[in-house]
């Protein structure tokens, strides 16, 4: 059975507490407990680097469960990632940058929400986003990833997030992406 490693990134704040994030991970564990062993990371719980490391050195997938604040990850994310993604472990020096990565038989999926609507992307060059899309956003976050040399899966949106969205349309649309990208 392969082995999935979930982490929540939300960092709690008055007007985000978290349930969204909260819906999509217990989502997220129940799609997934017939095909994976799961082991979970709630970063606003606290974590051990240590045992963090143990947890990537297992698994055979990362899904990082995340709201996006502000174009990027929420700062406890952030923190962890800089806490645990060490060198020589995760990665090492390389002739060429960037290619270096210790991880590379592991695969790693962004589940995120924005506040933005799904419209927001793939516009036009004159939009605020300038055309770009939500990858595009989260280009930092996709290269951490790949300099530790996982390799990405497609990511999962939800949008409108401070809006109240749908959750029963949210988890349709997430098992069919679980069913057509991870399994």
């Amino acid at each position: 059975m392969k082995k999935l490693l979930l982490i929540d990134g939300h960092d709690r704040f008055k007007r985000a507490p978290g349930h969204l994030t909260t819906f999509m991970s217990d989502l997220i564990k129940e799609v997934s407990t017939a095909k994976f062993e799961i082991q979970e990371t709630k970063i606003i719980d606290g974590y051990e680097v240590e045992e963090e490391i143990k947890k990537f050195q297992w698994a055979d997938l990362v899904i990082v469960q995340t709201p996006i604040y502000w174009f990027s990850l929420p700062g406890v994310l952030k923190k962890y990632m800089d806490d645990v993604f060490i060198p020589d472990v995760f990665f090492k020096k390389s002739n060429e940058f960037g290619r270096g990565g210790l991880l590379t038989q592991k695969d790693y999926m962004l589940s995120v929400s924005w506040g933005a609507k799904e419209n927001a992307f793939n516009g036009s060059k004159a939009d605020f986003l300038e055309g770009h899309s939500e990858d595009d956003v989260l280009f930092p976050v996709h290269k951490t990833f790949e300099y530790c040399g996982m390799r990405r899966r497609p990511t999962f949106s939800i949008y409108s997030a401070m809006k109240n969205p749908s959750l029963t349309e949210s988890a349709t649309r997430f098992q069919a992406h679980f069913t057509t990208h991870l399994i």
